[in-house]
């Protein structure tokens, strides 16, 4: 699982039917301090996330099609399964 924000929608007019109504949003990875990697990725929202908003991203193919679609076997690699309130980083 990885932690990402919302850079934007991705519009698509044609897809597969197992993801009609579903969206496609950009992310860009974070590191737990709040920065911006530059690596983006695609994935489907299962959470009615927005742009902006940071996200829990799960990077596994049954978990991501399961999680987006509620059936597993859809060709998902990356699903948006949850919206980070906050982070509370632990001091050493």
């Amino acid at each position: 699982m990885i932690i990402a924000k919302v850079l934007g929608n991705v519009v698509a007019t044609q897809k597969n039917h197992r993801y009609e109504n579903a969206r496609v949003m950009m992310c860009e990875q974070m590191t737990p301090e709040g920065e911006l990697t530059g690596h983006t990725i695609l994935a489907l929202d299962s959470v009615d996330a927005g742009v902006g908003d940071t996200v829990l991203v799960v990077q596994e193919g049954w978990s991501a099609s399961t999680a987006a679609t509620g059936k597993a076997g859809a060709a998902i690699d990356s699903a948006i399964v949850g919206v980070v309130d906050y982070i509370d980083l632990l001091k050493d």
